[in-house]
């Protein structure tokens, strides 16, 4: 009876270091521990995963039964998520490049969950997120720190603020600059329209659990296009850290657990450039951090009509 207690004991655990969600070649989706190649710890890199049983938030345990990576998906199914905040100018060297006033307190936009997509796959613009007459397509690219919020929290302190962490992923907050600044409006730019669309959220690989990564304010940071790194940085240069953006958002306002707040990003973008060199159809756009792997994305023009977003699987392609 003592082998087997301890058999079991050894099948199972009780903690996860890179939570993934992906489709095996069962066609199945299942939630899983990735299993990291040698010499890496970038879950996009993973080719197998020891499943999940149970709810991430709450009661789980990590089986010792692996299943293959068929394709990523976001490391949460949107559906999961209520709220997807996101903060704007959250590095002194962004908010300059981009002759912004540097904030005293976080800039605060949302994301829907419409928007949330996987760590590798096309990001859709369509038709009118293109070039059209004197209108131009300004598509730039941002890399960002992703946090997952794993229990309730309203009015938090700061000290408190990390307790409510569940972990950690790299994002690309899309953003379309004439749709955010040349048709935002006066006299501040508004966010929505140049940040919404479906797809436009990619995250992921994994959710680097607060086991691996205990200090979020010492992450480098760097995005690539076509190979070539455009932002290069560290989470150390944040205005306002993680827990300060966690206490900040629990003001008076429910942070549920599921929530994610992409947390701003460094210098290095093409807005406020003299001679911005904007992204086009089939640009490849990697963003990255530090012990939390990388998400890839193709920008790729569409003139769908209709939307490829699903609840479970989230935006998983363009539709023509």
């Amino acid at each position: 009876m003592r082998i087997v207690l301890s058999l079991f004991a050894l099948a199972l655990s009780a903690s996860a270091e890179r939570i993934v969600r992906f489709i095996s070649d069962d066609g199945q989706i299942y939630t899983g521990d990735a299993i990291l190649p040698e010499g890496t710890t970038d879950a996009s890199k993973s080719t197998s995963a020891r499943v999940i049983q149970g709810d991430i938030f709450s009661n789980f345990t990590v089986t010792q039964e692996i299943k293959n990576i068929s394709s990523l998906l976001a490391p949460m199914a949107p559906e999961r998520t209520r709220t997807v905040r996101c903060v704007g100018f959250n590095y002194a060297a962004h908010a300059e490049e981009a002759n912004i006033t540097i904030p005293d307190f976080p800039i605060l936009f949302f994301k829907p969950w419409t928007a949330l997509a996987p760590p590798n796959g096309p990001v859709p613009v369509t038709e009118g997120y293109q070039t059209q007459g004197n209108f131009t397509s300004e598509m730039d690219y941002e890399s960002e720190l992703v946090v997952v919020i794993s229990k309730t929290a309203y009015n938090i302190t700061v000290d408190q603020a990390l307790d409510h962490v569940l972990g950690y992923a790299a994002g690309y907050d899309v953003s379309h600059r004439g749709w955010q600044i040349d048709r935002g409006g006066e006299p501040q730019p508004q966010y929505s329209m140049g940040k919404d669309a479906d797809g436009w959220a990619p995250w992921g690989p994994a959710i680097v659990t607060k086991d691996i990564i205990p200090n979020p304010q010492n992450l480098s940071i760097f995005a690539k296009v076509n190979g070539v790194t455009m932002q290069n940085d560290t989470t150390a240069n944040m205005l306002f850290g993680v827990a300060d953006l966690v206490s900040f958002f629990s003001m008076g306002i429910t942070l549920l657990p599921g929530d994610i707040i992409y947390t701003g990003t460094p210098s290095g973008v093409q807005l406020g450039k003299a001679d911005p060199i904007w992204l086009v159809n089939g640009d490849v756009v990697e963003v990255g951090l530090e012990g939390l792997g990388t998400c890839t994305s193709t920008i790729t023009y569409s003139n769908a009509t209709e939307s490829a977003f699903d609840p479970v699987l989230g935006f998983i392609g363009v539709k023509e």
